[in-house]
């Protein structure tokens, strides 16, 4: 389960990157071309939000016959906490920028409530808060891919943990 959820978020998570980059060029001309695909990429985004607050409560710490160093262990920790909560950051301030619009969220297709108003100055902060969170997240996800190929070529059981094929050798 966990090896199916790892690979979801982590395909989820890379369509938005691409889809969230890619919208930013949609004329505003015609209306509502440009408004859903955001509205798309906010339903996206919510839905990988509320998957990882959902696996976070439902997991189970552990693996204490994990034989790689004790500072690579940390790390592996703090880079995967530094990752769920950049993506939970990404759903708050991607929905509460869109709360502070004269426009509802929808999520696919169904309204949510709105928690603020039409404030341009507060969708300005959270649209700047999220697109830092993008950066973020791409120099958390470069880390974390390169530390997993790293122990993949090396043979370090922790990469097949993530579905990743043992190789010739190793």
């Amino acid at each position: 389960m966990t090896i199916a959820f790892h690979w979801l978020v982590a395909a989820s998570v890379a369509g938005q990157l691409v889809l969230g980059w890619w919208m930013r060029t949609v004329p505003k001309s015609p209306p509502g071309l440009r408004a859903g695909w955001f509205n798309l990429h906010k339903s996206i985004g919510l839905t990988i939000a509320l998957v990882v607050l959902a696996w976070l409560l439902a997991r189970r710490r552990g693996d204490a016959a994990d034989p790689l160093p004790r500072w690579q262990r940390i790390a592996a920790r703090v880079n995967h906490a530094l990752l769920l909560a950049t993506l939970l950051a990404l759903a708050v301030s991607g929905y509460l920028g869109s709360s502070f619009t004269a426009y509802p969220v929808l999520y696919f297709g169904r309204a949510l409530p709105q928690w603020g108003h039409d404030w341009p100055a507060g969708k300005e902060a959270m649209s700047t808060l999220h697109l830092l969170a993008v950066w973020l997240l791409m120099s958390l996800l470069v880390l974390h891919i390169a530390a997993a190929l790293w122990h993949w070529f090396n043979g370090h059981a922790s990469a097949r943990r993530i579905g990743l094929p043992r190789l010739r050798g190793s």
